[in-house]
């Protein structure tokens, strides 16, 4: 496979003013709401990565029209959905995966859900179960794995305690809901990312937010609508902590996320003493964006406490990264959801650390890193386990180690990321 295997080497400043992919997040829903909504919606800056257009597939496969008119532009023309000719196939998005189940459950329909080698080892219970108590039929692979088949409709509503703070499960919910008699409420006890409710507000649904409690009002009919989406933060995690660990580097990232749900990793490189500015801020498509410039300096340790957990799920195998070259010991608290994501990112992210010359270790659901206060060895060859992020983090660390780091299964960052090599060598980045 063409970009599979990449090696990152010890690099000189990096410098640039970039711009990255559309958020991921944002660009799922754009596609599966415009889906359900009365009318054609125009999507601006769609990330066109993997994941994603894995899901416009599939909302195709629903009977929508879903049109791309040029880089990132697309049309969706949205209504009643109805069973698909034959399987959905959702690739690497768990994402995907879980919203199109909980949109789809609200309709008389029936549909079986695939997906790779590493979807389908995930957990779909977390998601099927509430799906289950509002009335869907639901067949799946023991533990609730993938393929999945939805039997929907007849839906009614439901109370759910959302204790795990999952977006994906808090929005299946609501779109399942979207067809369910009765009223239908999310409770967090931790607050979960909020793109759903902005964007089903957006298409002129009516989301109330009391207090921990998000819950649908009578008003329940999406009518199409414009979707500009920003920058996706993840993403620009990548450049902006290369920056900080490279010597001599100056970086900005224009037009990126700056939703207070999202922006735990910035939040955190700060308290590490990271030279991280954000200037130029505006609203953009309903979310609020930034232009972030990040300067080398020195890094120190810090400790990562478990209720910024949920804002920055996606971010920690960047983060163990910077903590590495940081001086002093860094902890990160909260991270079991780490072990279910597009792999077991703790058990990865520590093996990556270890082969390329860093003391990490787990303690329970925490991570340990102890900081080098300076480039670790590097010089390992790293699998990257099917994950865009680790793949792209390691590829970082190798930016400013002693010794060029490998990492195989590379091509799986264009999940998430495309162009993500060629985006990092315009800015004086040594990958191969």
């Amino acid at each position: 496979m063409s970009g599979d295997r990449l090696t990152a080497s010890a690099s000189g400043a990096l410098a640039g003013t970039i711009e990255v992919p559309g958020d991921k997040s944002m660009s799922h829903r754009a596609l599966i709401l415009g889906g359900l909504a009365s009318g054609t919606t125009a999507i601006h800056g769609l990330l066109e990565g993997e994941d994603v257009l894995h899901t416009a597939a599939a909302v195709r496969s629903f009977g929508v029209e879903v049109e791309r008119l040029g880089g990132g532009e697309w049309r969706v023309t949205g209504g009643e959905w109805r069973s698909p000719a034959g399987e959905v196939d959702c690739g690497n998005s768990g994402t995907g995966a879980r919203l199109l189940m909980g949109a789809a459950a609200g309709f008389p329909i029936s549909a079986t859900f695939t997906g790779d080698a590493s979807l389908s080892g995930r957990p779909m219970s977390r998601v099927l179960d509430p799906l289950r108590d509002m009335g869907a039929k639901v067949e799946a692979e023991p533990g609730d794995r993938l393929p999945v088949t939805i039997h929907g409709g007849g839906l009614t509503g439901l109370d759910f305690v959302n204790t795990k703070a999952s977006a994906q499960v808090k929005s299946a919910i609501l779109l399942a809901g979207l067809h369910a008699s009765g009223a239908v409420e999310v409770v967090e006890p931790a607050p979960s990312r909020d793109h759903s409710e902005n964007m089903l507000r957006a298409f002129g649904v009516e989301v109330e937010t009391s207090g921990a409690t998000i819950s649908l009002g009578a008003r329940r009919g999406l009518t199409a609508t414009e979707v500009h989406v920003p920058g996706d933060p993840s993403s620009a995690a990548f450049p902006l902590v290369a920056a900080l660990v490279v010597p001599g580097s100056a970086v900005t990232v224009t037009g990126v996320m700056l939703n207070p749900l999202r922006t735990g990793l910035f939040t955190t490189l700060v308290e590490m003493g990271a030279d991280l500015v954000i200037a130029n801020e505006r609203d953009f498509g309903g979310e609020r964006v930034g232009d972030i410039s990040a300067r080398f300096g020195a890094l120190r340790g810090v400790t990562v406490p478990a209720s910024r957990a949920p804002s920055m799920i996606d971010e920690y195998p960047i983060l163990a990264v910077a903590a590495a070259f940081a001086a002093g010991r860094s902890v990160m608290h909260g991270l079991a959801e780490l072990r279910v994501k597009e792999s077991d990112r703790l058990a990865a992210i520590i093996a990556g650390l270890v082969a390329c010359g860093v003391d990490a270790r787990e303690e329970g659901d925490s991570l340990i890193v102890e900081g080098l206060g300076g480039s670790p060895r590097g010089g390992a060859i790293l699998d990257a386990h099917h994950d865009h992020r680790i793949a792209m983090s390691f590829l970082t660390l190798g930016l400013a180690a002693r010794a060029p780091v490998v990492v195989t299964g590379a091509a799986t960052i264009a999940t998430s990321f495309p162009g993500y090599a060629d985006l990092m060598r315009s800015l004086g980045a040594k990958i191969a």
